[in-house]
Formats: C-alpha cells, structure tokens, sequence
C-alpha cells in the first residue's frame, strides 16, 4: 500500500522560519534510512502558506484567494509519499522522525487510493486509461492494450542474471548468425523473457514465430506463449537502452499502474521496421497482463 504521510504546519513554518542545520542534518539521515529500508517514493517540504494560492469552487465560478491562510493547524507544511506493506508500519517510521518543526507538532498518515477501492466502477478500460496516463508522468509513453495472439517461438536460450544480461547482445549474434538455418522467411524476431526467479535469474530466448508441429533445431528451444492481453510499450531509443526501459516499467509502472501483471513471459519483439544498421525503430514490449 503507499501512504501520504503528512508534516502539519505550524507558527514557525508559517511564519517562514528555516529549520537549522541540526535539524537538516537529522531529517537528511532519516531520509536516507527511508531509501535504504526501500519504502521512500517521493518527499517534498513546502513554502509557507503566504507563498501559495487558493482556488474556490462554486459551480462554474472560479475565485482565487491569495495566502496567507488564517487556519494554521489545517495547512500542511511537507509530505512523504510511502510504500509499505501495513498501516502499522507507517507508524513505527513515523514514530522514528526527528521532530520536524521548532515547537509541538502533528505528522498524520492517510493511505492513497488503489484501483481496488473503487470495485466494479472502475472498469478495465478505466484501469487501463489511468494506467496510461502513469506510463506518461514516468516518460515511458503510453503503452497500447491489445490481445496477443497464442505463438509458438523458437530459437536459441540462455540463463541469465541481472549481472550477466549484458552479454545479451552476442546471443542475438548466434541466433542471427543461424538464421540461413530456416526453411522460410523468418519475420518477425522475438526475444522472449521467461522461467524468472525471486532473485532476478531468467531464460531469455532469441527467436522467431515457429510452426507448433514444424521440428525445431537440436539445440533450439521453443517457448509457447498463450493468447491473453498485453500491454505494449513502444521503444523509441536505441537497442541498448532496452534494459533500462524495461527496468523502469517494472520498477516504476507496474508497482503502481492498478492492473494485475500476469506470471507469465514478457517479450521484446523486432518487426520488419526495426533497422539493423542504426539500432532503432520497430521495437516493442510486451508486458503480459491477466485477464
């Protein structure tokens, strides 16, 4: 669950008073056990309300209010937002900050929304839409949504590591070097992401689309991927910038995105646009998604 935890304002930071370095230092290694614990998403403190702006609704009318505002203990002076696994832990990391402010103070935790809270009103098309516009805030373009179609891929495989997946690139070379193995047009090229473990292990397969009954080279591995929805990812950057794109999304997008990530292979694949010569253009992701 992630979780707005929330620094109340008080006389002295209305006021504009700048914490001291004690302080600054104390919240800095807070901030860093955060990060280390892995639970830190974003943080940010803020100017005085004097600094800001109201909007006030009232049907179609709109009236702006300049700060200051009166109501002291209504303002809110910073914010985290956090990922953790229970309300209780919020808590206890709460209870672990350094005082924030010059005098007494309030920090208040509110859980965020996640698209399980809204039930059957939240459809799928709305999941994916707002799922989309995250991909957007993240730069990672708004992937399409799409049903894949049941293939059978075949070609080379090899276990990997997060450490060892650098040597990718000369699989691909084998694999293309036996391509005048093939007794047709191969088409489109696919590297299939697959058999992943908790630490981060996986098979990667280069290959094509194969025939289910057609015999498949000795030292060939097929992979057949069922027919199921998927999100698409445009890769619009060089190829060797494919590893750092897929980490995004399943770092940043997928832990927040609101849709149910399928256990099942992931895959790249390279159309008959992509460009040998420069490294770009015809490149895809293919995020698997349950149904």
């Amino acid at each position: 669950m992630k979780v707005m935890v929330i620094v109340k304002a008080s006389a002295s930071s209305e006021a504009g008073d700048l914490p001291s370095t004690e302080l600054l230092t104390a919240m800095g290694r807070y901030n860093e056990e955060l990060a280390q614990a892995g639970i830190l998403v974003d943080a940010a403190g803020l100017k005085p309300s004097s600094c800001g702006a109201r909007v006030h609704f009232s049907g179609t009318g709109r009236t702006v209010i300049d700060g200051p505002f009166a109501e002291t203990k209504e303002l809110i002076a910073g914010f985290w937002i956090w990922r953790v696994n229970s309300l209780q832990e919020a808590i206890d990391w709460v209870r672990k900050c350094p005082n924030p402010m010059m005098e007494d103070s309030d920090i208040e935790i509110r859980p965020l929304f996640e698209a399980a809270d809204f039930g059957e009103q939240f459809t799928p098309e709305l999941r994916e839409q707002e799922a989309g516009v995250l991909a957007t805030t993240l730069g990672l373009n708004a992937p399409r949504f799409t049903l894949g179609p049941e293939l059978v891929i075949a070609g080379l495989n090899q276990t990997y590591t997060r450490e060892t997946r650098v040597e990718i690139p000369q699989q691909w070379s084998r694999f293309v070097a036996r391509m005048g193995e093939l007794s047709r047009p191969a088409g489109d090229f696919y590297g299939v992401c697959w058999n992943t473990t908790p630490d981060c292990e996986f098979d990667y397969l280069t290959g094509v689309e194969w025939e289910s009954h057609a015999p498949v080279a000795e030292d060939f591995t097929s992979v057949k991927l069922i027919a199921r929805r998927y999100a698409v990812f445009t890769h619009t950057g060089h190829v060797t910038a494919i590893p750092d794109r897929i980490d995004a999304i399943w770092t940043k997008w997928v832990p927040d995105c609101g849709l149910n990530i399928a256990k099942a292979p992931c895959f790249e694949r390279y159309t008959a646009e992509f460009n040998k010569q420069t490294g770009t253009g015809g490149i895809e992701l293919w995020i698997p998604l349950e149904s």
